[in-house]
């Protein structure tokens, strides 16, 4: 064998085979292979700070299998992904396979093209350890913090509890935005709008909305005030005063990011970041195209520079003249800057050939994979061409004094708009009809509404990640994975989209704030991450970095080890309106090996629980009782009839509002995820559908070979 190329996924070794050939053997190493112990803290904090790796239990085999073909390779390269973990693996994985460093070196991949793949074959370098010592100190700072606060945690809270160094500061920004919501004091305005006609000979009807007056813009801040306005214009006359005409651009938005494509995707197509990562990932280390074989089809997703190519840029710029005309193409391409804390390590998320349209390949993608893929390819082509201009037209009215305004404006260019939609402004949907100056008009109605204004809403994921984002806190690596964190400790829930802190994460941000103020404090978060960026640079050594933090760590921990040394902190319960049966207390919510369950405050009096039940939408086919969602004693969710033990009606399938047109039975569809076609449970009607009826099939089939096996 001549080389051995080793990354970390099937995926990625099937798609860079075959750009390399025969010449090279590609190896998955399936992650890490190499970490801290679970089971200790992995770091001799009294020896400097010096971390103690292990192999990854389970691994054995693949180490053995890798070391072999290591030995038998005239060349080694490490070829895992071009960030700081990527590093980090390629060092691990250097230092256990005890590779040479002669013929051991490291090559990346912005993107996993076969132009890309075989220049950076040609161009391989050392492994780069500053940024492997910037995951190191990352890595063990984490360690660190989580090993010893998550047992005072444990011990003054619950046990099953973490702590972490961003996951502490995203909880504490969802707390703080709970806070901020219940302290908040609505205020009262009003707003005023008026429809008007048009006199005879002229037809049409225009709304207009009260701006303000000869002095400026004015917003009535009671009843009172706005009668007294009504009052006055009903006696008088409705002139309009002036015409604007006007043209407005809209430029394209940048190129995606990591934080920008989480969300927009969380807006666009309802994916967590964590679901959208997953997906992301797929779609760089390659998918199975028909006629092309495995192709890497996006470039590499974590990254926080908007750079691009020149090379992409001009393909860009090709594919925008042929498919839409010169028009829509600007004289120089646009060069986006990226935020100054930007470590600017890869180009912008964009795809590796624009000429790879989202519907020349959807056949090869699954659903998911289409959809977010249609979002890249879409957002960077417009990123390339155009403004979108619009027509505006802003008319003021003039009544006793007051002035009303109405906008309205049209596309007159779409520009980028025709490739990748935005928001658009509710003045676009607003047509005029062709008014002149001094143009009288008659007042045939009046419209008041009262208003208040409202607390800042809530965090949703998306929002969560910008906000970490432009405070600083973490990375893109980090922000899917500390939502993740935060939402199955059971700090935060989600209710709908929207983010909410636990009675559990009070409790847990509450002594953090108290006791460790420097830990979660969101200055001192960031100044971390660009400690972490010096030591990447080779500015500072990690142990530093990782000393002066400690110092202080250790003295926080301590204190607040003697201050709550008589003190267990008490979590409220959840009090529910569900009344236990055997004493007559309101049940209360608490958490299990299998999830949330009622049990009753009695306890150990009353040993009573109860399953958490939804109802859901159907009607039972047994007894014509309501489905209720419930979870079985491993966790898995199914559906019964509420008049259980009574009528035994239990499903796996999803009971929809929908009922059956031919039988009039409640309709279903499957649990599985993507799962869309309805479908009745009735043997007997048509709608009982051939898939259903070959999934049941399918099953008897595998009982029947199953029986053949064991005779």
């Amino acid at each position: 064998m001549a080389n051995l190329v080793i990354v970390e996924s099937p995926a990625k070794a099937k798609t860079i085979g075959k750009y390399l050939g025969s010449k090279y053997k590609v190896k998955a190493s399936m992650g890490h292979l190499r970490d801290l112990p679970k089971s200790t803290i992995g770091v001799d904090i009294d020896n400097d700070f010096e971390p103690k790796y292990i192999a990854i239990k389970g691994k054995g085999s693949l180490i053995k299998e890798l070391k072999q073909l290591a030995k038998e390779s005239d060349t080694v390269y490490l070829a895992t992904d071009p960030d700081r973990e990527g590093e980090a693996i390629s060092w691990h994985l250097k230092e256990l396979l005890e590779l040479d460093d002669a013929t051991t070196r490291r090559v990346t991949f912005n993107e996993i093209t076969k132009r890309v793949v075989n220049e950076s074959i040609k161009n391989p370098r050392d492994i780069d350890i500053n940024l492997v010592d910037a995951q190191q100190a990352r890595r063990v700072l984490d360690r660190i913090v989580g090993y010893k606060l998550s047992p005072l945690l444990w011990k003054k809270i619950r046990r099953g509890l973490s702590a972490g160094r961003v996951q502490s500061v995203a909880t504490r920004l969802v707390c703080d935005r709970e806070a901020e919501i219940l302290a908040f004091i609505p205020r009262e305005y009003w707003s005023l709008e008026v429809e008007l006609d048009r006199i005879a000979p002229n037809v049409g009807t225009v709304r207009a909305r009260l701006y303000g007056d000869k002095n400026g813009k004015i917003e009535p801040a009671c009843e009172a005030e706005t009668l007294e306005i009504m009052d006055k214009i009903s006696k008088g006359d409705f002139k309009v005063e002036s015409i604007k005409h006007g043209k407005k651009q809209k430029s394209p938005a940048p190129p995606f990011i990591t934080s920008s494509l989480q969300q927009e995707a969380s807006r666009k197509l309802n994916m967590t970041p964590r679901r959208t990562m997953t997906i992301a990932q797929q779609l760089y280390e390659g998918v199975e195209i028909s006629g092309q074989g495995m192709t890497g089809l996006i470039t590499y997703m974590r990254t926080d520079s908007l750079r691009l190519s020149t090379e992409a840029v001009m393909a860009a710029r090709d594919f925008i003249k042929l498919a839409y005309g010169d028009a829509f193409c600007p004289k120089s391409f646009r060069v986006y800057k990226s935020r100054g804390s930007a470590q600017d390590a890869h180009e912008a998320i964009r795809p590796t050939d624009v000429n790879l349209t989202p519907d020349k390949i959807k056949g090869s993608l699954t659903l998911d994979q289409y959809k977010l893929y249609k979002m890249i390819w879409s957002r960077f082509v417009a990123c390339q061409m155009e403004n979108a201009v619009y027509d505006t037209v802003s008319i003021d009215i003039e009544a006793t004094g007051y002035i009303f305004r109405t906008t309205s404006s049209s596309v007159s260019f779409p520009g980028f708009s025709v490739v990748y939609e935005m928001a658009k402004d509710e003045d676009e949907e607003n047509t005029l009809p062709d008014l002149k100056e001094n143009e009288m008009l008659n007042l045939k109605e009046m419209v008041p509404a009262q208003h208040f204004t409202q607390p800042p809403a809530r965090y949703t994921e998306a929002s969560l990640i910008r906000a970490m984002e432009e405070k600083g806190v973490g990375r893109p690596s980090t922000y899917a994975p500390t939502i993740s964190t935060i939402l199955d400790r059971e700090y935060v829930i989600k209710e709908g989209k929207n983010l909410k802190p636990t009675p559990l994460g009070e409790v847990v941000n509450k002594l953090m704030i108290d006791k460790f103020e420097n830990i979660i404090n969101i200055e001192f978060t960031a100044n971390m991450e660009e400690r972490l960026d010096s030591i990447e640079q080779g500015d500072v050594h990690w142990k530093t970095v990782i000393g002066d933090f400690y110092k202080d760590f250790a003295d926080s921990l301590a204190k607040a080890e003697d201050d709550l040394k008589d003190t267990r902190l008490k979590v409220p319960e959840e009090e529910t309106d569900v009344v236990c049966e055997l004493c007559g207390r309101n049940m209360v919510v608490k958490s299990g090996r299998f999830g949330k369950f009622l049990a009753c405050p009695g306890y150990p009096e009353c040993k009573n629980t109860k399953a958490i039940v939804e109802e859901t939408p159907g009607i039972c086919p047994k007894c014509g009782g309501k489905i209720l969602k419930k979870k079985s004693k491993n966790g898995y969710t199914y559906y019964g009839c509420e008049k259980h033990p009574g009528c035994d009606f239990m499903t796996w399938h999803v009971p929809q509002k929908d009922v059956c047109p031919e039988c009039g039975r409640t309709m279903y569809k499957l649990s599985a995820r993507g799962a869309k076609k309805i479908f009745c449970d009735n043997p007997e009607c048509k709608n009982y559908t051939p898939q259903e009826k070959k999934e049941k099939k399918s099953t008897k089939t595998k009982k029947k070979t199953t029986k053949k096996v064991t005779k």
